[in-house]
């Protein structure tokens, strides 16, 4: 199983992780280890045979602050590019998992730690959570998948207003644009995401993953390609059944 450093926590509870951004004291803000961390433990889990969901949050009253951009820019221009690639990969790798997965939401999601909520499947958050595309705000253009996540989640015109003016949002707002699930007092959140974790991870895996790359796939294909990829699918779960 999975052996996290100690700012990337990953718990196991039957077929369920968890995966937990553990620096609180900075509202989970990421640094380049943690992005490639997070990178290597989405891999892992999406290929652990025995895990059949993934919940994502963060330590203490936050979920994630987004890129830790403290300290001195230019420092950190010599190696800017292979840093963003890791926060890409981070990305695919979570975007892409076979898995079903929640972002379990409290406190602020903001920047690439709301892209990272947006990549999961769902979003579970409190009443108390706060959502923003920051990035303008920092000088920065959107990252994380922002700009490919966010219009399909809330449309193309809600997604500009989101993150060219850089709003901050209340949950009762990210609910009412779609851009949660659900929302419920904090201390109720544990008590939801344990039930939609338990009720994914009770799924058919196998059609599981192939309907949630069918979906993640809708807004690119022609209907004609998501007919034949549902057909493909079908075929193979229905002559596994019948082994």
């Amino acid at each position: 199983m999975v052996a996290p450093m100690d700012e990337v926590q990953v718990d196991r509870n039957g077929a369920v992780a968890t995966v937990t951004l553990n620096r609180p004291e900075v509202k989970n803000a990421c640094t380049s280890e943690m992005w490639s961390e997070l990178h290597r433990v989405y891999n892992e889990l999406g290929y652990d045979d025995e895990v059949r969901c993934v919940v994502v949050t963060g330590a203490g009253t936050d979920f994630c602050a987004g890129a830790d951009v403290s300290g001195d820019r230019s420092a950190r221009t010599t190696h800017q590019y292979q840093g963003m690639r890791a926060v890409a990969e981070c990305c695919q790798a979570l975007y892409d998992m076979p898995k079903v997965t929640i972002a379990r939401v409290d406190g602020v999601a903001v920047g690439a730690g709301l892209n990272m909520a947006l990549a999961c499947d769902f979003v579970l958050a409190s009443e108390r959570s706060r959502f923003s595309e920051i990035f303008a705000k920092r000088g920065l253009n959107v990252d994380f998948g922002g700009s490919f996540l966010l219009p399909s989640i809330v449309g193309m015109q809600r997604a500009k207003e989101m993150i060219l003016l850089a709003e901050i949002y209340s949950a009762a707002e990210a609910a009412e644009i779609g851009l949660v699930n659900r929302v419920v007092p904090s201390d109720e959140l544990d008590e939801l995401v344990d039930d939609w974790a338990s009720r994914a991870a009770a799924g058919p895996p196998r059609a599981l993953a192939v309907s949630k790359a069918l979906l993640n796939k809708s807004f690119t294909s022609t209907l004609t390609e998501a007919l034949e990829g549902e057909g493909l699918g079908q075929t193979v779960q229905l002559s596994l059944i019948h082994i």
